[in-house]
């Protein structure tokens, strides 16, 4: 018992340090509005400065993605704490453009190295039987993290003094106490090497797994891409179109599409990987519609129920993706194929929200959201009718369903082409088979059987002629030996 205790007491906080590293990718969310105001830069610039946190998490999931796997994941997390507390030292000196840039792509570099290795170190540090909610910390982890950091930062910007100085000077206070904690904890790799024996693992899919991952990419691609843009734009529409000017409000509207993916993620057990593809594509579609509601009427409840709504289908999306692709992929290439998921997802984040920002010069923000939206719906269509024609199973291709089919058909033929003898002639009345003891004038019960049914023994081949049975008896030493037994004697005849 004390030893479970231990090993939970390890996984929730390592599931916290987790937490404190996600919150300071989004805290600066909010807080973009009061940086156009500062630095008087256009919608365009905070998309750039937005979609430069993607690239450090590319770069990351290519060239470290697996390094926890060889020097261990305590030195990879303490590295992504150096950088998390690097990126909010540059956002605390802030004067202009550069130091922004280098702050996101610190965060960035923080985040890819705290995805893949504080999720293997919370799912290694839970006790035997508690892979579930190991799952459950590490998902409200890295989601609740994501939505706890503009929450935050525009809670402090709004009731607090100093609002672009403060949020970062907590997030660093949280990065040294997640430093200490970090340090108590025990390690769970325990064959570790050097860094310069670990290799990087090229990303690329399988031809048999491109059936699989094209629409698991889409949908993933399309959720992160909503994402992006609650994350980057929305605190601006929110300013300049409804006059929604609380940056708490903002702040939750964005903490609200994380959590909403939390719940989602959670809701794959109980759905299905299988269906939670399908169904999280239409929630995906029903959040780009209700958004384009709201951009088009400008109505607040609108934004909160797409950011609610699309959350719901971004997490059911992107773990049915995830589950779908690795099931789908051998052991070998699980690694290279679940990176390149990323890579795509992450892509989704950064590529779409840049033409957002491009296009909202030309055509205003509310244009520019519009044409997104439409762009993101033919995508999800086809992602969903691809889905609905043909339905995607955790664990299989369909090659290899259609393999399987194949393999297991011509092993039912072969066996029943095995078991398909002659029929057996019927013994006269009275006649015992050769090699049994019954009395005369009684039949053996295998003759009992319905006409037409063959024994299982007479399936192995034509019936031949087999030897008497030999019968054991015992000599004077006591030594088993055995002796022919005499065949059945013929009835007598009256």
């Amino acid at each position: 018992m004390d030893g479970d205790r231990r090993t939970w007491s390890a996984c929730l906080l390592g599931g916290a340090v987790f937490a404190v590293c996600m919150a300071g990718t989004t805290l600066p969310t909010p807080l973009y509005p009061l940086y156009q105001e500062k630095f008087g830069f256009s919608e365009l610039t905070v998309t750039v400065v937005y979609a430069v946190y993607a690239f450090g998490v590319i770069g990351v999931l290519l060239l470290a993605g697996n390094v926890s796997d060889g020097v261990g994941r305590r030195p990879v997390l303490l590295w992504g704490l150096g950088f998390a507390a690097a990126g909010a030292v540059c956002f605390l000196v802030a004067g202009g453009l550069g130091p922004l840039y280098a702050g996101r792509l610190l965060s960035g570099l923080s985040a890819g190295l705290f995805t893949g290795a504080a999720t293997a170190y919370v799912m290694e540090s839970a006790p035997p039987g508690g892979a579930s909610r190991a799952t459950f910390v590490a998902t409200a982890a890295n989601m609740g993290g994501l939505g706890c950091g503009p929450l935050l930062a525009g809670v402090l910007a709004q009731y607090a003094a100093w609002p672009l100085y403060l949020p970062y000077a907590v997030h660093l206070a949280l990065v040294a106490c997640s430093a200490a904690v970090l340090l108590r904890l025990p390690e769970t790799v325990r064959e570790r090497r050097p860094l310069r024996a670990v290799r990087p693992q090229r990303p690329g899919v399988p031809p048999p797994v491109r059936a699989v991952f094209g629409p698991a990419a889409t949908a993933a691609f399309v959720g992160f891409a909503l994402f992006g843009v609650f994350t980057s734009v929305s605190p601006s529409f929110l300013a300049h179109s409804l006059g929604v000017t609380d940056h708490a409000v903002s702040g939750l509207v964005v903490a609200l599409a994380f959590f909403s993916s939390t719940a989602g993620q959670l809701a794959v057990g109980r759905v299905g990987a299988a269906r939670s593809l399908p169904l999280g594509c239409a929630a995906l579609l029903a959040g780009l519609a209700l958004l384009a509601a709201a951009l088009h009427w400008d109505l607040l409840p609108l934004v909160v129920l797409s950011a609610i709504v699309g959350g719901i289908g971004q997490g059911l999306s992107f773990r049915g993706a995830l589950t779908a692709v690795a099931g789908a992929t051998p052991a070998d290439r699980r690694a290279a194929v679940i990176s390149t998921l990323f890579v795509v997802a992450y892509a989704g984040i950064s590529v779409p929200v840049v033409g957002v920002g491009l296009l909202s010069g030309p055509m205003g923000l509310e244009g520019a959201g519009l044409v997104f939206i439409a762009c993101m719906t033919v995508l999800v269509v086809t992602a969903a009718g691809y889905l609905l024609r043909r339905p995607v199973e955790a664990g299989a291709t369909g090659r290899g369903r259609r393999a399987g089919r194949l393999s297991r058909g011509r092993a039912c033929a072969g066996v029943a082409a095995a078991y398909r003898v002659p029929p057996r002639r019927a013994r006269p009345p009275g006649r015992a088979s050769p090699g049994t003891r019954e009395p005369p004038g009684r039949a053996s019960p295998r003759d009992a059987r319905a006409p037409g049914r063959a024994s299982p023994r007479d399936a192995r081949s034509p019936r031949r002629h087999r030897p008497a049975r030999a019968s054991r008896t015992y000599g004077p030493s006591g030594v088993s030996r055995c002796s022919p037994r005499p065949p059945a004697r013929p009835p007598a005849s009256r």
